[in-house]
C-alpha cells in the first residue's frame, strides 16, 4: 500500500511548501502539494475558485485532491491549511505520519503577507489570520505525530529535525 513519508500540516505561513520541497530533496522522495492539485483540477488559483464557485466548491475538491493523494503519493505531502477542518479527512489522516509546522501569528504574517491573495484573509488579514490559527490549532496538535516550531529557525533547520524525526519513526 501507497503512503507518503510525511503529511505536512499547519496555517498559512508555517512552511508547509517550503519545507515540504527540501524535505523531500532531503529525502529523495517527490513532493506534493494538494492546494496545486485543486488548482489543476479546478484549471483555476483558488483564490478564484473562492469567488467564482464559493467555499463549500473549494473544500469539496479539496477533499478529493487529500484523499487521492494519501492513497497514491509516496513522498512527501502538503496540504492546504484548513483541509483538516473535514471529518473525512481528519479520520484518512490516522495511521499516517502527520507532521504539525507550528508558527506563531507574527511569523505567519511575515511569511504570508497582508496582500496576498489567500481568500480567508480579505477582510482584517491579522485578525482573520489569529482567528483561524486559534481555531485550528487543537485540531493540527491532535492530528499530529510530529509537531516542529518554525518560528525564527531557517529551512535547513527545520528540515534537519523533521529528517531526524522521520528517521526514528521509520518501522
Amino acid at each position: 500500500m501507497k503512503r507518503p513519508r510525511a503529511v505536512l500540516i499547519g496555517p498559512p505561513g508555517s512552511g508547509k511548501t517550503t519545507v515540504g520541497r527540501a524535505l523531500a530533496d532531503r529525502l529523495g522522495a517527490a513532493f506534493r502539494d494538494t492546494d496545486a492539485d485543486v488548482e489543476a483540477t479546478a484549471g483555476k488559483p483558488i483564490s478564484e475558485i473562492f469567488i467564482d464557485d464559493g467555499e463549500e466548491r473549494f473544500r469539496a475538491l479539496e477533499r478529493e485532491a487529500v484523499a487521492a493523494a494519501l492513497a497514491e503519493h509516496e513522498g512527501v505531502l502538503a496540504l492546504g491549511g484548513g483541509a483538516i477542518l473535514d471529518a473525512g479527512t481528519q479520520r484518512l489522516l490516522a495511521g499516517h505520519t502527520v507532521v504539525y509546522l507550528q508558527v506563531g501569528l507574527s511569523e505567519a504574517v511575515k511569511r504570508v503577507g497582508l496582500g496576498a491573495a489567500r481568500p480567508l484573509l480579505v477582510l482584517n488579514p491579522r485578525s482573520q489570520l489569529r482567528k483561524l490559527m486559534e481555531q485550528r490549532r487543537p485540531i493540527y496538535e491532535r492530528l499530529a505525530t510530529i509537531t516542529v516550531d518554525t518560528d525564527g529557525r531557517e529551512t535547513a533547520e527545520v528540515v534537519d529535525e523533521l529528517a531526524a524525526a522521520l528517521t526514528e519513526e521509520a518501522p
